[in-house]
């Protein structure tokens, strides 16, 4: 009888998962000031009702500047912690799937506008715009306004702002931290050499441009309660010659893993317009597989996984310890129980919707749980 590796469990640091399957972060451009809204309410419950082992939230800004948008989630004052504690507060009532938290700052991509408006940058003088901060005073794009080259001052505010942050995500109980440093945000733009141009210890040699990433690590995990785990999520390759690459994001999670990082979720580019990215199922799976055979912490794949099929062989062979699915949950909220259905596997479904099994699959669904934390 073939037994799917997708749904076997699995350990990131103390958090026990019930299944393989991730839901990534993604941001959703509908805060009020940084204030998770009904919007978040309704988004994240339906997530979290559909099986999948773990649900990590939208990037969360560690400050107002770090926004990538004037309508980005928040976790940086107590009315931005309150706001996101009663949403997760009612997504708890109904579901026991952990939740994490990924925190953030956009450096340079900072100070936009929502994608369904174009994305491209407010200016520092433009209505709701704001002056950005990076590793360098260089422009993401050659016609966006250049940030701020962060002096020691300022990047010690940024490491304020991670800690202070994850103090606030420990107060509402999350069952876990991802530092966001992927996808050309600050702490990306310091590893690129596309984006940090620095000539003192933050920039030149990989050692120096790893170190703002490892000292952001290192205050999180410092502020967070040490029985709960934190991880990072990198892009492996910034798809540009001479950018970040596969061998930098290798020797960071080996230097993340010695620090005490409970996991790697490794996706790419981002960090610059000229990207050339090779599109299709499984693009980014080599780039995990490269991680996972330098570290002995769990490896997430992500990056047009849409199949069970796809995701289960990921997995079964070895080239990722976990998924992570995005669009397609977006797409499907469901996908864990259709998985399931399609690997001969159970999932967790509330019992409100157990009449919905398909009688080929009567044995698809258990009890999720409500009201264990």
């Amino acid at each position: 009888m073939h037994v799917s590796q997708l749904f076997q469990p699995l350990r990131i640091g103390s958090l026990d998962l019930e299944n393989r399957i991730v839901i990534a972060p993604m941001c959703q451009y509908s805060a009020d000031e940084g204030r998770a809204t009904a919007w978040h309410t309704m988004h994240l419950g339906t997530l979290a009702l559909s099986g999948a082992g773990l649900l990590i939230t939208e990037a969360a800004a560690v400050s107002p500047e770090g926004r990538i948008t004037p309508d980005d989630l928040g976790l940086y004052s107590d009315e931005t912690e309150a706001a996101l504690g009663a949403v997760l507060a009612a997504v708890r009532k109904h579901s026991a799937m952990p939740v994490a938290v990924q925190l953030a700052h956009a450096g340079r991509k900072a100070s936009s506008h929502a994608p369904w408006d174009g994305g491209h940058q407010i200016g520092p003088h433009e209505p709701r715009g704001w002056q950005t901060k990076a590793p360098s005073a260089v422009a993401h794009a050659a016609d966006e306004h250049p940030p701020v080259a962060l002096d020691a001052a300022g990047i010690a505010r940024v490491l304020g702002d991670f800690a202070v942050a994850a103090r606030r995500a420990a107060r509402l109980g999350v069952e876990g931290i991802e530092i966001h440093g992927a996808h050309g945000y600050l702490i990306h733009e310091f590893l690129s050499p596309l984006s940090n141009h620095r000539d003192d210890g933050y920039g030149g040699s990989l050692d120096n441009r790893m170190r703002f990433a490892l000292e952001v690590f290192d205050a999180v995990r410092a502020a967070f309660p040490a029985e709960r785990p934190v991880w990072m999520r990198l892009s492996a390759t910034d798809w540009v010659e001479g950018g970040w690459d596969v061998a930098g994001t290798v020797a960071l999670s080996r230097a993340l893993e010695a620090r005490g990082c409970a996991a790697v979720h490794v996706s790419s580019g981002g960090v610059s317009p000229r990207q050339a990215i090779a599109l299709g199922p499984n693009y980014q799976v080599g780039f995990a597989t490269a991680v996972k055979d330098a570290v002995s912490i769990p490896v997430i794949a992500v990056g047009l996984i849409t199949e069970a099929a796809q995701a289960e062989a990921i997995v079964a062979e070895g080239l990722a310890d976990a998924v992570s699915l995005a669009r397609a949950m977006l797409y499907d909220p469901r996908w864990p129980w259709h998985a399931a259905a399609a690997l001969g596997a159970q999932v967790r479904a509330p019992k409100q919707y157990w009449r919905s099994q398909p009688r080929e699959h009567k044995d698809l669904f258990k009890d999720a749980s409500f009201g264990q934390r």
